[in-house]
């Protein structure tokens, strides 16, 4: 939001790149708590042209802490039949308003920084998310983009879920898989090295500012999308947290808020042994048919199979691809994070007391 007083009045300015859609735009004027003015643009396709002005209209009065559906109701009430949207929705409208009135900031407003190291135990990447967050919301860290890598085979549960319920101890055991338990919620992630692609995008909240929590997975997730379609691959977003293309589950994703920072990190399938991983997850044949394969037999291998390129090839390209839109710049972790994430590792996700805090 950019903001200028004008006696009782404020100017707010607010930007939402629709998922799959087009840039929206919407500059307002608030007087006495309400919108006394407001002028959308951007580059989506709207008929009939007077449907703009109509819709600027009808948001002119509406209180600064009208929610999401008191402002839907109101542009739905503008639109003639015959309306016609490409590129933005309703819901879109209403969510660059609420945008436009919240302190928020636009991608190009950061730099980033790219860590990508040297394979990592997982206790260590669970304790190095938690770190970096922390630092990103003390500000003592810009935004950040983490490439993880991974030292030995592991299974991933959410904060939220039952250890019991979703993995076969012994079998993990067996296979010499270690179980470790996240900040974030979500579900049951299985990776080896080499067959998985993992990263963290780690921003000040203000980034998604005004949008809802399922609005901001969409929107933390539209650049890799883009990633995808640079490499020919169609893919979209499945609320809340999905992937897919027409070859199948490709990534899931989960998100953690501490003090004003977002941790987004995501799982991308790169070719995975599903026989393995129905050996040592308490899994249904409805969610392995949901990851891209409808047989335990076969693997999970949507990227491997649909790019042909090899796993370092596509995290090469997204990079790539990141760093066309953004600014994106090498770094690395200072001394204090490394210490920081050791004593983390350590102490909280190493402990049994975390692993099992839902038996």
């Amino acid at each position: 939001m950019t903001e200028s007083n004008e006696g009782r009045e404020t100017v707010h300015h607010g930007e939402y790149k629709v998922p799959g859609g087009k840039l929206l735009v919407a500059d307002v004027t608030v007087r006495e708590g309400r919108l006394a003015s407001v002028q959308l643009s951007g580059d989506f396709f709207l008929e009939p042209d007077e449907a703009l002005e109509a819709i600027n209209r009808a948001l002119v009065g509406a209180s600064i802490d009208a929610d999401a559906n008191t402002l839907i109701a109101r542009i739905q009430s503008a639109l003639l039949p015959q309306t016609e949207m490409v590129g933005l929705s309703v819901p879109a409208i209403a969510t660059v308003i609420r945008r436009a009135l919240s302190r928020t900031s636009d991608w190009r407003d950061h730099r980033f920084g790219l860590i990508h190291r040297a394979p990592e135990s997982p206790l260590l990447h669970m304790a190095l998310d938690e770190v970096l967050t922390r630092e990103v919301a003390a500000a003592r860290r810009g935004p950040t983009l983490r490439v993880w890598e991974w030292d030995r085979a592991a299974i991933i549960i959410g904060v939220f879920q039952s250890l019991a319920n979703e993995v076969d101890a012994e079998a993990a055991g067996h296979a010499g898989i270690e179980v470790v338990r996240r900040i974030s919620g979500g579900g049951a992630m299985f990776v080896e090295p080499g067959n998985t692609i993992t990263w963290s995008l780690i921003v000040p909240e203000t980034l998604v500012q005004g949008l809802t929590f399922v609005e901001s997975y969409a929107f933390l997730d539209e650049w890799v999308i883009q990633a995808l379609g640079d490499m020919g691959i169609t893919a979209w977003y499945v609320p809340i947290n999905d992937i897919t293309s027409p070859g199948g589950k490709i990534a899931g994703a989960a998100q953690k808020r501490i003090n004003g920072a977002v941790l987004h990190h995501v799982t991308m399938a790169y070719d995975i042994d599903a026989e393995k991983l129905t050996r040592v997850l308490r899994i249904g044949r409805e969610k392995l048919s949901d990851k891209g394969t409808t047989s335990a037999g076969k693997r999970v291998d949507p990227l491997k199979r649909q790019t042909g390129l090899a796993r370092e090839e596509i995290i090469q390209r997204m990079i790539e691809s990141f760093a066309a839109r953004f600014t994106l710049e090498p770094d690395a972790l200072t001394e204090n994070e490394r210490d920081a994430a050791n004593i983390l590792a350590n102490d909280k996700f190493a402990s049994e007391a975390w692993l099992r805090r839902v038996p």
